[in-house]
């Protein structure tokens, strides 16, 4: 059933583009991504899409807007070029924290893009972990978000039902993805209180629950500084724990975060490879989860006509998000 699909790279996921393509035994076609002098970003497929279902995999992370444009122009291209269907593979999705105006006068950027995605001719978006399940809303197109839990679920599963280990929200939005998590390992919860006073800036107010003597795994959606990361492990410490791990599925990772990561709070940083690992990142404690089986397996459950959410089952043993 994969005979009319035609996976496309541009600049920002190529080793997680190969990868699916392997996985699916697909050639990965490298689209011409070129920049004008004055830096205007031209895209365009290298051979025929007529008639194709095309994949186009590619992470908004930094730089951004740029990446972004990348997308929006190589849709445009690959629908004038009649290609039959055109799905966009976004592991990471930029601009989500803007879902909302926090401020007055401020932007909600996430409604926009979905809304330029559409626009450039999209016809499905699969995405990873978005920031705010409710952005799925913003879209006019056909949109599946996936989760990385199970993933992460696995690779802690040799954590089930360990007596001093306890799994930390650090807020109490990220407290439903932690509780699914432990009902699966068998594990207690704790919340880190917080409250934020600007971007990128988080201040720890208090632990709600035990963490005294425990060996605590923080998880997130995501990390991009690490200051808040930081704050909640020093406040853990603080409170008695013995070690201090964190998971999450996108690994942003803007400056300062390897110097706040890798200072000795932390054992071990997990990821996934929703975005591209920065090289001054690469440290022994730095473990990378892939994505890859899971969007080649969708990829394919669509071409199929099978229903997305089974990759779910033939992929982990531990944990079904679907069964919630």
């Amino acid at each position: 059933m994969l005979d009319k699909t035609v996976i496309y790279s541009l600049t920002a996921n190529k080793e997680l583009a190969k990868e699916v393509a392997d996985i699916l035994k697909l050639p990965l076609n490298e689209a011409k991504v070129a920049h004008f002098a004055d830096g205007e970003i031209l895209c365009e497929p290298t051979e025929t899409v007529r008639d194709k279902d095309v994949f186009i995999i590619q992470s908004t992370c930094n730089p951004v807007t740029e990446h972004l444009f990348e997308i929006l122009v190589f849709i445009d291209a690959v629908k004038r070029a009649s290609a039959r269907k055109i799905n966009v593979v976004i592991p990471y999705f930029g601009y989500a924290r803007q879902d909302r105006k926090s401020k007055p006068r401020q932007p909600i950027t996430s409604r926009l893009v979905a809304d330029l995605l559409k626009t450039a001719g999209a016809d499905r978006v699969i995405t990873i972990e978005l920031h705010a399940p409710q952005i799925q809303g913003f879209f006019s197109c056909l949109v599946d978000e996936l989760t990385a839990i199970p993933l992460i679920t696995d690779y802690y599963w040799k954590y089930k039902d360990s007596k001093d280990t306890v799994l930390v929200s650090p807020d109490h939005g990220g407290v439903n993805r932690v509780r699914r998590v432990a009902e699966k390992l068998n594990l207690p919860i704790a919340i880190i209180d917080k409250r934020r006073t600007g971007p990128n800036v988080a201040e720890v107010m208090n632990i709600v629950g035990d963490v005294a003597g425990k060996n605590c795994i923080m998880i997130d959606d995501m990390i991009d500084t690490a200051g808040s990361a930081r704050a909640g492990a020093k406040c853990l410490k603080e409170h008695g724990a013995k070690s201090v791990r964190i998971g999450c599925t996108h690994g942003v990772f803007s400056s300062p975060a390897d110097e706040r990561l890798f200072d000795g709070t932390f054992d071990e940083v997990v990821t996934t490879n929703t975005i591209p690992l920065v090289e001054r990142m690469n440290n022994p404690i730095v473990k990378v989860l892939s994505v890859g089986p899971m969007i080649a397996k969708v990829i394919e459950n669509i071409e199929d006509g099978t229903a997305v959410s089974t990759m779910y089952d033939d992929l982990f043993a531990h944990d079904n998000p679907t069964n919630k």
